[in-house]
Parts: structure tokens; C-alpha cells; sequence
């Protein structure tokens, strides 16, 4: 998230922002990456007290109140401080200095749950980001809608960009390619895992061409050969599937294990990715059956007793 970083918007701006009579809340937020003991890499978020983030997040130990505009006291989330292996009260150095932590607290964004929550004015001071923010998060009051603030940024900040959650998420160049990389990657699976459960249904049907005529002159149906043939391919896919899960399951709890990744990735198994998995292996199952199930019916039982 490297335009995130080099961004500079004054906090004057949120400020301003809250004037306004469509906005709830204006929130300036300071992303920077800081150095602890043994790990290179923890994204600092500098942000106020009122921030929404914390009222919002669950404190697993400390309490809100510690935490203060006008302090240097920070927060941790559960996850930075599992892989830190800090509790509260005690000091925990980040970059050059060291900072008593206020408390821990769990969020609902893993990105979040791997960071480290600073005072919006002792950030801009750690960081040499004295007046400015990374960006302004927006909250509306209820009734107004989002261009508003679009128009009122677009005739008095025109420098600047407002973006909804979506558009951001649209836009963001790294979101762009995270995404389209992930399509490239399943969409090669997938093909990959057709064309492994074709070529593995036609070596079955292959080498059994002798044993289907057999089933077909024992009374067989075209349609029992196809679902037969259908129903082995679905066999072969549900054991890649459960294959490919443990592996994954396996990879991912290595993932956890990388200092340089933790805090910015967060590797689980959930039941949504599990049932994709299972239709994903269905689909593939059928598609990858189709043509093998079609030659098998196609058999001619007098010409595959003589296949050799």
C-alpha cells in the first residue's frame, strides 16, 4: 500500500470537513511503517482518540481511556501483539524510540489486527509528519449522501480526491492487481484441474474399454455408463479437494510463521472458502467428465470386446 504511505493531506482538512453539515465525523489517519525488534516490518496507524477504530474494536486487555491525544501511549492489535509477544504496562520499542502499551484490541480487519495503533500527533512527530495525515476517513449524517462532500471537495480542495469505500477499493492500483492476479491464478487452476480430471477419466475409460462393453452387454444403460463415468469423476475431484485443503491448511499455518508477513496478511480457512472449494470441485468434476463420459456411451460393445 505504498501510495498510502507517500500521501499528505493536512489534517486542517478533517477539521474543516466536520464543519460541514452533511458529515458525522472526519477522522484523519497516518499510515507508516516502523521497525520493532526481530520485525522488519509493522504498519503504524496514527489516528485520534475519538477514532472510530478504536470505540469500535474489542479490548482484549487495557482500556480507551489510556490512550490520549496529548500521550505517546499506544495500542496494539491482538495479532502484533501475539507475533511482538507485548502485554500492557510494559514499554515496546518501535523505530528509535520506545512507547508504553495502553491496551490490545481486536478488530474486525485483519489488516488492522496486525498494527499498531499510535496518537495521531506522536506519529506525526515519529515520523516527521508534523500537520498532515495520510488520508481523511468521512463519516455522513444520516439523510445526506456522499456527493455531497464529493462537490464540496471538488469546488474548495480540488487537489484532492474523495472517494467512496468502493471506489477506493476500485481505483487503489494495488487493489487492482491483487485482484487480477487472483483471477489469473484460479482461473489457471481451474483450467488445470479440468484438464487433470479429463485426462484422468480417459485413461479410465481407456483401459476399460473391454470391461464396459461387458457392463453394457450385462444390460447397461447409456445413461448408467454416463453417470458411472460422472460419478468416478466426482470421486477424483472430492479427494483432490480434501488433498488441497489440507495442503492449503498447511501452507497457510507456515505463512503465520514469516516474520516479513505477519501483520499484513491474515492466512485462515473459513466455512466460505471450504464450501467454494467443494462447488469448485463439482464443477470441475462434470466439466472435466463430459468428454470421457461421451466417448464411453459412444462404445459400440461388439467393437470394444475386440479392442486390444
Amino acid at each position: 500500500m505504498s501510495d498510502l504511505f507517500f500521501s499528505n493531506v493536512p489534517v486542517s482538512l478533517a477539521d474543516d470537513l466536520e464543519k460541514q453539515a452533511s458529515v458525522k465525523d472526519a477522522q484523519p489517519v497516518l499510515f507508516a511503517i516502523v521497525a520493532a525488534p526481530e520485525r522488519p516490518v509493522i504498519t503504524c496507524f496514527g489516528i485520534r482518540a475519538s477514532d472510530g477504530r478504536l470505540q469500535k474494536a474489542t479490548w482484549v486487555k487495557g482500556s480507551i481511556t489510556a490512550f490520549r491525544d496529548d500521550g505517546d501511549a499506544i495500542v496494539l492489535g491482538e495479532r502484533a501483539a501475539e507475533f511482538l509477544k507485548a502485554e500492557p504496562g510494559q514499554k515496546l520499542e518501535l523505530g528509535q524510540q520506545s512507547y508504553p502499551v495502553a491496551g490490545i484490541v481486536r478488530t474486525e480487519n485483519g489488516f488492522e489486527d496486525g498494527g499498531v495503533f499510535m496518537p495521531l500527533r506522536c506519529a506525526q512527530k515519529a515520523f516527521h509528519k508534523e500537520g498532515v495525515a495520510s488520508i481523511v476517513s468521512v463519516a455522513m449524517n444520516p439523510g445526506h449522501e456522499t456527493g455531497e462532500v464529493k462537490e464540496w471537495m471538488k469546488a474548495n480542495h480540488p487537489k484532492f480526491s474523495a472517494l467512496e469505500n468502493e471506489e477506493f477499493s476500485k481505483s487503489y492500483s494495488q487493489f487492482k492487481i491483487l485482484k487480477t492476479t487472483a483471477w489469473v491464478v484460479g482461473g489457471c487452476a481451474f483450467l488445470l484441474g479440468g484438464l487433470s480430471v479429463t485426462n484422468t477419466m480417459i485413461l479410465s475409460v481407456f483401459s476399460r474399454i473391454r470391461e464396459l462393453a461387458i457392463v453394457r452387454v450385462s444390460g447397461f444403460s447409456k445413461g448408467q455408463v454416463a453417470r458411472m463415468i460422472f460419478g468416478e469423476s466426482l470421486v477424483v475431484s472430492f479427494i483432490g479437494m480434501i488433498a488441497g485443503l489440507v495442503l492449503s491448511a498447511a501452507g497457510l499455518r507456515l505463512l503465520k510463521l514469516v516474520p516479513q508477513l505477519q501483520g499484513y496478511i491474515d492466512p485462515s480457512l473459513g466455512l466460505t472458502e471450504i464450501l467454494g472449494a467443494l462447488l469448485l470441485a463439482v464443477v470441475t468434476a462434470l466439466l472435466g467428465a463430459l468428454y470421457p463420459a461421451w466417448y464411453a456411451v459412444r462404445l459400440k460393445p461388439a467393437d470394444a470386446l475386440r479392442y486390444e
